[in-house]
């Protein structure tokens, strides 16, 4: 019965992305317009992959009670759902620098990858805050997969991994002050109340956050 419950919620909070997304495409529109096309799985990449590290997140800051709750294969599952994230992660920009190319601005990774700006105005200040949560959340992604080759990933690779409690964060920022569907009903409600349990949770664990950061400092 727990482990229905467990994948009724993420189903559940995945149904958001469709259900969001359907509020502003025009068949007719997409079927005549690559660019839209690519604009839209996108958007969806976006979404899906925010909704899964919010639960992704959840899982990993409280994996001992899932673990105890539902057995073993939560972990698994954990790791299974960080590639899944990473994959959509990096094919959100891709299908950006797709959309920029049928919309006649040209193929540039750099400029999608690599042109971060502090002082700049909207939307590109956003943009960059997406492309620093790109370069954060390779730390985090590659700490975890080879975090047992070594005796220094083994000891050290939490270190990294925390990193993804800003990428949320930083995420959220990104996604609702350059893109639209964050500002749509249901994903609106559904991302202020996951940035908040995020916070909390932060402010819940800022101890062991710290003492995580200090030792990293010391080693």
């Amino acid at each position: 019965m727990k482990k229905i419950i467990f994948w009724v919620l993420l189903l559940g909070l995945l149904s958001l992305v469709p259900l969001t997304v359907i509020k502003s495409v025009s068949v007719p529109y997409l079927m005549a317009n690559r660019s839209a096309m690519m604009n839209l799985v996108q958007r969806i990449f976006a979404l899906t992959a925010f909704v899964l590290l919010f639960w992704q997140i959840m899982l990993g800051a409280y994996m001992q009670k899932w673990t105890d709750k539902l057995g073993g294969w939560v972990f698994k599952f954990h790791v299974i759902q960080g590639t899944m994230i990473y994959a959509l992660v990096f094919l959100h920009p891709v299908f950006f620098m797709l959309f920029n190319f049928f919309a006649g601005r040209g193929i540039d990774p750099f400029y999608v990858f690599t042109q971060v700006c502090v002082f700049c105005k909207s939307p590109e200040l956003y943009y960059s805050l997406g492309r620093v949560s790109f370069w954060l959340i390779n730390i985090a992604f590659f700490a975890g997969l080879f975090r047992t080759t070594t005796p220094y990933m083994r000891a050290n690779w939490r270190k990294f991994h925390i990193i993804n409690y800003l990428v949320f964060l930083l995420v959220g920022i990104h996604g609702f002050f350059s893109g639209t569907d964050f500002r749509i009903k249901p994903f609106f409600t559904f991302a202020i109340i996951a940035c908040l349990i995020v916070v909390y949770t932060i402010i819940r664990k800022l101890p062991s956050l710290v003492s995580f950061l200090k030792n990293w400092l010391r080693s």
